[in-house]
């Protein structure tokens, strides 16, 4: 017959908190892990893995290697930036956010720019500034561009349709953007960097996007 008793773990008022059965019947041997059940746990643990990370990789998050002057000084070739690609389902761009695109001339190649003038809007670039004209500002208004340390010269005057984004990188002198190839349809942007993983020195949130500072 099978002994048993029973324990009581008591506070300090004498409330019991726990009930345990301990039996005094022998332990059953353990079975041996045999190599196909550990294969077995390995396939699962890799397809359960795959399917975690493949989606959020391909529709929320993204990691990015900058390559390129375009964006100096706020980004310098090597640094290693986390893209945010689900936000934009749900929102629209702001003036002045970084964004990462397809390149609408090659889509296999992807770029990195700030976004200067939006939908609806006409964008004036000058050798001096850059205006913009929208419904809220018919005589316009000048874009506060303190984060461009290398300018340029050119003219420039363009109306944007419902669903194009003018762009143009922080390096002027350096820049391969709206300027040269035209406006930018939402429909190539990929998302906006979220977080900046290297350099260890520059990590942040949100980095280069002056409207979250």
């Amino acid at each position: 017959m099978e002994l048993a008793c029973i324990l009581f773990v008591m506070n300090l008022d004498n409330t019991p908190l726990e009930i345990e059965k301990v039996s005094n019947s022998p332990l059953e041997p353990k079975k041996k892990t045999t190599w196909k059940e550990i294969f077995k746990e390995i396939v699962i643990f890799v397809v359960i893995a795959f399917g975690i990370i493949l989606p959020f990789r391909l529709y929320v998050a993204e990691p990015y290697l900058v390559d390129g002057r375009s964006m100096d000084p706020t980004f310098a070739t090597g640094e290693y930036l986390i893209v945010d690609k689900i936000s934009y389902q749900f929102e629209e761009p702001e003036r002045n956010s970084v964004v990462i695109f397809k390149y609408p001339g090659d889509t296999k190649k992807s770029f990195i720019k700030r976004i200067i003038g939006l939908p609806g809007e006409t964008v004036i670039v000058s050798e001096k500034n850059t205006r913009i004209v929208n419904k809220e500002n018919p005589e316009g208004f000048e874009v506060d561009q303190f984060y461009v340390k290398h300018t340029s010269g050119g003219n420039i005057k363009i109306t944007l349709t419902s669903d194009e984004y003018f762009v143009m990188g922080d390096n002027r002198s350096e820049s391969f953007d709206s300027r040269s190839w035209g406006p930018l349809e939402k429909k190539y942007i990929l998302g906006k960097p979220v977080l900046r993983l290297f350099p260890i020195s520059k990590i942040g949130i949100m980095p280069g996007d002056i409207n979250k500072s």
